[in-house]
């Protein structure tokens, strides 16, 4: 049977519902030990020969590992919990960097976007991703290792034997341990060889001054423009020509408060702006926090979150002392900023006056189920707009928008798109017929909510009174394309000043600007004014 059958039939591959998986459910711990590994010899099966590989230059046999630790990481680039692995296996690489210590990436995509090599380099590049990747997007590895969730993390030890099997998120300790452990048994039996260095996709990268821009927001009164320019982990301000007016943050990854040359992000992603515009509230994504920016002060400080995830999904409490996961877009409606979580699937709000943060629509499981918004579940929600009534949500696992009702006993709906987690692409029809594929943004203009179909390519829009789907802008290439016929690459985030429409063309590394009424484009070359010197980049 294919795999995608049985994903579809078994639901074993359900990002973020992975603790159902194990044997030992919730307890943790590894559940599968040297004994437990396919094979008549009990040694790792080899990597299929005809394989791609990412960020080495030639593709790696386990063979030719023996004698190091293995730490082979499923995922798919797509799924939040993958993220929230990246920080770990870093973490790991950066420890043992001296050691023999291999990690390897094995993606083995969820959607048809995420099968293309080149489509993950930008992955690899986006995050900044410092070890080899096999693509594995028939899944050949997966079937061999009998890989049953995304993600799953399989521990080799120096003699081609499988240690230990984790599924899903929250293993940092444990494997460090592990790894530890492996390391000084294999080095008194003597197995031990050294440590492996790769040629990098980042290494033949060219840089330009926008680095896989995630989110904008555009504000009409102020003429300004707010970009986040996230794999450069720093928020730009630009007027609306995209001249850099101001650069908020060192633009360094780090959790740090102070004035605007000072401050650190870390992938910063949602933005939203207080009605006097003079602050702005950014998701600071891979920090777990929503950062307050006094535009006036030039000042930047924490408004909550503490830098550590959470997964508890039904907590409340304090803004400041609240863990947070994943936040990725924001939306204010009066006091009160809506935060679509994707890191626990949910929508919570912070209180602004009286610094509260808690859980507003969404139970934490994984799903696109409709009904009060107490009881509805979400799958990675990744974009808001809002009329004041009603959130309008890119939820982007589920490749659906929903509609949540801002009011204490509102009820959610799926506006369009599928509501499931396996059925997507890209079709123009009302309501539940409509497909769309891991959209990441959402655009209000009358009743035409404007969607970043993120990995379509394309910009999409919903009638929000019909639920009508139509095709809007694109080419559904990843070519730049011409202004007359645009082109976008995965793009992640929109904006709307009056009539005309902002884009984030995330992995183009651009901002476009469209008119609406007309569909004429333009490029905004953002960058420094000619006097000013650009910053150093890491």
């Amino acid at each position: 049977m294919k795999p995608r059958l049985v994903f579809l039939m078994t639901f074993l591959v359900v990002c973020g519902s992975l603790w159902l998986l194990r044997l030992d459910v919730g307890s943790g711990r590894a559940q599968a030990q040297s004994g437990d590994q396919p094979g008549k010899s009990n040694l790792v099966p080899e990597f299929p020969a005809h394989l791609k590989w990412l960020n080495t230059e030639k593709p790696l046999k386990m063979e030719n590992l023996r004698g190091r630790v293995v730490l082979l990481d499923f995922w798919t680039y797509c799924c939040i919990n993958c993220m929230h692995i990246l920080p770990d296996l870093a973490f790991l690489e950066d420890k043992y960097r001296d050691q023999p210590l291999v990690v390897i990436g094995v993606h083995s995509g969820k959607f048809t976007q995420e099968k293309e090599s080149e489509h993950i380099r930008g992955a690899i590049l986006r995050h900044n991703i410092t070890h080899p990747v096999a693509v594995d997007s028939d899944y050949e590895i997966w079937n061999d290792y009998h890989v049953g969730s995304w993600p799953t993390l399989i521990l080799i030890d120096p003699e081609g034997k499988i240690a230990a099997n984790y599924s899903g998120e929250g293993h940092r300790e444990e494997l460090d341990r592990n790894i530890t452990s492996l390391l000084a048994e294999h080095k008194l039996k003597g197995t031990l060889t050294g440590p492996m260095t790769f040629k990098l996709e980042k290494e033949r990268f060219k840089s330009r001054f926008l680095n896989f821009p995630g989110k904008v927001l555009a504000d009409a009164p102020g003429k300004r423009l707010f970009i986040s320019d996230s794999t450069n982990h720093r928020v730009l301000v630009t007027d609306l020509d995209g001249k850099v007016q101001h650069i908020i943050g060192e633009g360094k990854p780090g959790f740090e408060n102070g004035d605007f040359t000072a401050a650190r992000f870390r992938e910063p992603q949602g933005l939203a702006l207080s009605k006097d515009g003079s602050k702005l509230y950014v998701a600071d994504r891979e920090n777990h926090a929503i950062r307050e920016v006094d535009l006036c002060a030039k000042k930047v400080t924490t408004l909550a979150g503490t830098g550590k995830q959470t997964r508890d999904r039904q907590s409340s409490g304090p803004a400041t002392s609240m863990a947070l996961s994943s936040p990725w877009d924001l939306a204010l409606v009066e006091n009160s900023l809506y935060i679509a979580m994707a890191g626990t699937h949910q929508i919570w709000v912070l209180d602004l006056p009286k610094q509260h943060i808690s859980i507003f629509a969404g139970t934490g499981q994984e799903a696109g189920l409709d009904g009060g918004n107490k009881t509805a579940t979400f799958a990675q929600p990744s974009g808001l707009a809002t009329d004041g009534r009603t959130l309008y949500v890119a939820d982007s696992e589920v490749s659906s928008i929903r509609a949540v009702e801002l009011t204490p006993d509102g009820e959610t709906r799926t506006l369009a798109g599928s509501g499931e987690l396996f059925t997507f692409g890209r079709e123009d029809a009302v309501g539940k017929q409509a497909r769309f594929q891991h959209p990441l943004g959402v655009a209000l203009h009358g009743n035409r909510l404007f969607v970043a179909d993120t990995f379509n390519h394309y910009i999409r829009v919903v009638d929000t009174t019909t639920r009508g789907v139509s095709t809007w802008l694109g080419t559904g290439t990843r070519s730049n394309g011409t202004l007359e016929k645009i082109g976008l690459y995965e793009p992640g985030g929109l904006s709307i000043a009056g009539d005309m429409l902002y884009i984030a063309d995330t992995n183009h590394q651009r901002i476009l600007e469209v008119d609406i009424n007309t569909k004429k484009v333009r490029i905004l070359e953002v960058a420094l004014p000619e006097s000013a010197p650009e910053p150093k980049k890491e």
